[in-house]
């Protein structure tokens, strides 16, 4: 049955990722990138919920008081795809950073330029680190919230939280913003590169804002927190 289930989802996955891909290019001109952001997020809950359906994976949000009104940098661990999309559906607008050869892929990457995502070059990490700073206090500076995976890349469940990279805290410092850290275990449940599904519930907790007077102290904060969260929910 998870079998039938999550071929059932994936279809559902990637007939409705080119449909709304298309909305998104030809509604570009219209529409704001919030606006645009707004749209896709009504296609990440209808997905999720799909996947829930097809696949019985649920979800559970505590601590939703903690999103401020204001441009947040949010901080959370990396298991798979399933937070790639739903934290998007919390902080709107945002800037997410993504790998540059997502914009080329057909239709999903088109779309996803449209989202106006700031994109690292991976042979490069020194000048694509500082393209995340600069660019990313400018986002924030406009009003968007940037989400950050500190990890650097997707952790399997069984290995806990990794170490913090130190982009969160500099971001913050040289923004005055404050960082909000996000855990999860979506995956247990949405394994990385694991066809099947397995059904569960995904918690999700939000945290309070972290402040520091070093970058170094916040993403020490940040990864604290994000860690003794995580034990407390697996």
């Amino acid at each position: 049955m998870r079998l039938i289930g999550s071929i059932l989802f994936n279809i559902v996955f990637y007939i409705s990722l080119i449909a709304v891909s298309i909305f998104i290019l030809l509604l570009r001109p219209f529409l704001s990138t919030k606006n645009l952001q707004l749209f896709s997020s009504k296609w990440i809950i209808f997905l999720l919920y799909a996947l829930k359906f097809f696949c019985g994976i649920s979800w559970v949000v505590e601590g939703r008081g903690n999103i401020p009104n204001d441009a947040c940098i949010v901080v959370s661990n990396h298991q798979g795809q399933w937070e790639s999309f739903f934290i998007q559906t919390l902080f709107i607008p945002n800037t997410s950073i993504v790998k540059r050869e997502l914009l080329l892929i057909p239709f999903f990457g088109w779309a996803l330029r449209c989202m106006k995502p700031i994109t690292l070059n991976r042979a490069n990490k020194f000048s694509s680190l500082k393209k995340v700073i600069i660019k990313g206090v400018e986002r924030l500076k406009a009003g968007y919230s940037i989400i950050l995976f500190p990890e650097g890349t997707r952790i399997p469940p069984e290995k806990g939280i990794q170490r913090f990279a130190n982009s969160c805290g500099v971001l913050s410092i040289e923004s005055g913003i404050k960082v909000v850290p996000l855990c999860h275990n979506s995956g247990k449940f949405w394994r990385n590169k694991r066809f099947v599904k397995d059904p569960g519930e995904i918690i999700v907790k939000i945290g309070p804002v972290i402040e520091g007077k070093s970058a170094k102290e916040i993403t020490q904060k940040s990864e604290e927190w994000v860690r003794k969260t995580y034990n407390e929910i697996n």
